[in-house]
């Protein structure tokens, strides 16, 4: 496990936009071989969202070879709903870069059949050979993508009722009326997610400070999902300062003294 530790919430999303980066580019996609990488949603990825596209847009990195899966979406809010998850990755990412639409897989919530369109999702996730990186972020109660507590750590992508803290959290997204966001959601599993070849996690901001130090200072407990990532082999936690408050010292020493070697991981590529 990798525990990157920057000043701020722009230095954080860069590093992280630059390890997405070179990922790709030593992954070397073509025609007969495709980046596969699971996004998440939220205001944590918008900063790293930003610096992808410009990325893109200067030349540095295409995606036109690269294949996405997105963690989760709500059950029943339309597909074109400014606040769905489908119009959050096509206006803040997907729209500003050189993905081929169908490369880009998003769950539907307005499925028919919802645990139908769950176990397909799966089913194209192993067709496309797995996810080579997962990014995600986390809530103040440790939730990745809409695993809430008490959630399996072997959980497979399915349908999910929302705890009151995440609709709460999300009603800033509907005009401060928590009643208007949904209470169900379609959400990859913790295990769908530990299944990638690696995976990072975005933790960014006081307000997730005790929910770090749940996922990597006390053991594994499916109260907090994201501590199931302590057991994955290629885990990187990216965070800013603030994020570290309910660290112990020694333990953001540790990592702090590591990072001039964790730093060679985001450097151009010649």
């Amino acid at each position: 496990m990798k525990l990157i530790i920057l000043n701020d919430y722009d230095q954080a999303s860069e590093w992280a936009a630059k390890y997405i980066r070179n990922r790709i580019l030593l992954f070397q996609p073509g025609p007969e071989k495709y980046f596969t990488l699971g996004l998440p949603t939220g205001s944590t990825p918008l900063g790293c969202y930003k610096k992808l596209i410009e990325y893109c847009k200067n030349g540095e990195l295409s995606f036109k070879y690269v294949k996405t899966f997105n963690m989760d979406e709500y059950v029943g809010l339309p597909r074109d709903h400014p606040e769905s998850f489908h119009s959050f990755m096509w206006n803040n990412f997907f729209k500003h870069i050189d993905i081929v639409p169908e490369n880009t897989h998003i769950l539907d919530g307005n499925a028919a059949d919802l645990v139908k369109e769950c176990n397909a999702f799966e089913e194209k996730i192993s067709a496309a050979g797995g996810i080579e990186l997962f990014v995600g972020g986390i809530g103040p109660d440790g939730h990745i993508a809409f695993n809430e507590p008490g959630s399996s750590l072997v959980s497979r992508t399915r349908v999910k009722t929302l705890a009151k803290d995440t609709i709460l959290a999300n009603a800033q997204y509907f005009n401060g009326d928590w009643s208007k966001v949904p209470k169900m959601a379609l959400t990859v599993g913790v295990g769908t997610v530990m299944d990638a070849k690696e995976v990072m996690i975005l933790i960014t901001g006081a307000h997730k400070a005790f929910a770090l130090y749940k996922a990597i200072e006390e053991g594994v407990n499916h109260m907090w999902t994201v501590s199931a990532f302590q057991q994955h082999p290629q885990t990187v936690f990216v965070c800013d300062e603030d994020a570290t408050l309910e660290l112990r010292v020694k333990t953001v020493k540790y990592f702090k003294d590591l990072m001039l070697v964790h730093n060679k991981l985001v450097e151009p590529l010649t």
